[in-house]
């Protein structure tokens, strides 16, 4: 049983980024005078860069979300999208928690802040789901592959997104940001990442299509019902923006060119026997729920996995000026390596992955 505190003294050892008596007074002031009980607030961790806390109070059980205290780099922590994005999208076929309040007020708790309710669910960082049975996984895949597909049917006009990101070719965009993220993050040479870039400079066809797409839609953002094979919610929108939905899926595919060992992926795993779709099933699955005939393609494997290396790299070279969690640099630089080479082998086979 955890420990509770009384909303004019919150127990000195919770650690937070504020001041707890501050977020009381602030939902005694803003929560309909639902704050006649204890107050309870407990740091989630997880590696959010935005902190998150658990704040229970009364019979209310709610989520906190707010920017990193300080200056930010322009654009970035930008927990009004995120609050914006799942506002819009509660009760669109897309599973996200209800949102209750933005404060955009950075005197209140030191930075921009969210407040919305709790779900009661699991999340897994590993995409094999252990302790699940077979169907449990399968019909987990088959809610994943349709809530992403639901996502990008998204009617942006009537949700009022249509300003949420920028137009015009999000591939020609995107290549050019994460050329210049390698560029920036590069510790060696690695060639194969240089000849992704390359390739996927040439071979970009402009292609202007554009959804919202969630940007890091795997298994570790997804809370999974506590006994149902489904998904209860979507989470960090942080990536979030108008692009093309293709971008996604191949992202939530990489996970199929990814081992265990590396970051919780599927590759070389007994599909099969696990219940979990094999790569090519899952898109038809999508495919077919999105109501879209044309799939992903070797550009889009290629581009997938060339963004996630250069992720990677960032992290890696990020852990060894000491400027992030190191215990894991050398594994990320490892990473970065492995699917650059896993990328520029599409190339050459220039085989779609099944």
């Amino acid at each position: 049983m955890s420990h509770q505190q009384s909303p004019s003294s919150p127990s000195p050892e919770t650690k937070t980024d504020f001041q707890p008596e501050a977020l009381v007074n602030y939902l005694q002031t803003h929560l309909d005078g639902a704050i006649d009980r204890q107050v309870e607030i407990t740091p989630i961790s997880g590696g959010q860069s935005n902190p998150t806390y658990f704040v229970n109070t009364g019979d209310r059980h709610l989520v906190l979300r707010k920017a990193p205290n300080g200056e930010l780099l322009p654009g970035a922590h930008r927990v009004d999208r995120e609050f914006r994005v799942m506002d819009a999208l509660y009760g669109a076929g897309v599973p996200v928690p209800k949102m209750i309040r933005l404060e955009e007020d950075k005197t209140i708790l030191g930075a921009s802040f969210y407040l919305m309710e709790r779900l009661d669910g699991q999340v897994y960082h590993e995409s094999t789901l252990p302790d699940m049975d077979p169907e449990t996984r399968a019909g987990i895949y088959r809610h994943k592959a349709e809530v992403l597909a639901n996502l990008h049917k998204v009617n942006l006009a009537e949700k009022g997104l249509q300003d949420y990101g920028r137009p015009g070719p999000f591939f020609t965009r995107q290549i050019h940001r994460w050329t210049q993220q390698w560029e920036l993050s590069k510790t060696r040479e690695i060639p194969e990442i240089d000849q992704l870039a390359q390739w996927l400079a040439a071979n970009d066809d402009g292609d202007e299509t554009s959804t919202l797409v969630h940007g890091d839609y795997r298994i570790g953002n997804l809370m999974l019902h506590p006994s149902e094979p489904r998904i209860v919610g979507v989470l960090d929108w942080e990536l979030s923006t108008l692009g093309h939905p293709l971008a996604d899926l191949a992202h939530a595919t990489a996970m199929w060119h990814i081992t265990p060992e590396e970051y919780g992926g599927l590759m070389g795993t007994d599909l099969k026997a696990l219940g979990i779709p094999e790569r090519q099933q899952f898109e038809d699955i999508y495919l077919e729920a999105a109501g879209f005939t044309d799939g992903l393609t070797t550009f889009h494997h290629a581009f997938a996995l060339f963004r996630w290396a250069v992720i990677f790299q960032g992290i890696a070279k990020r852990a060894e000026a000491g400027n992030a969690a190191s215990d894991n640099a050398a594994t990320v630089g490892t990473l970065a390596v492995s699917l650059g080479r896993r990328g520029a082998e599409l190339l050459s086979s220039d085989k779609t992955p099944g």
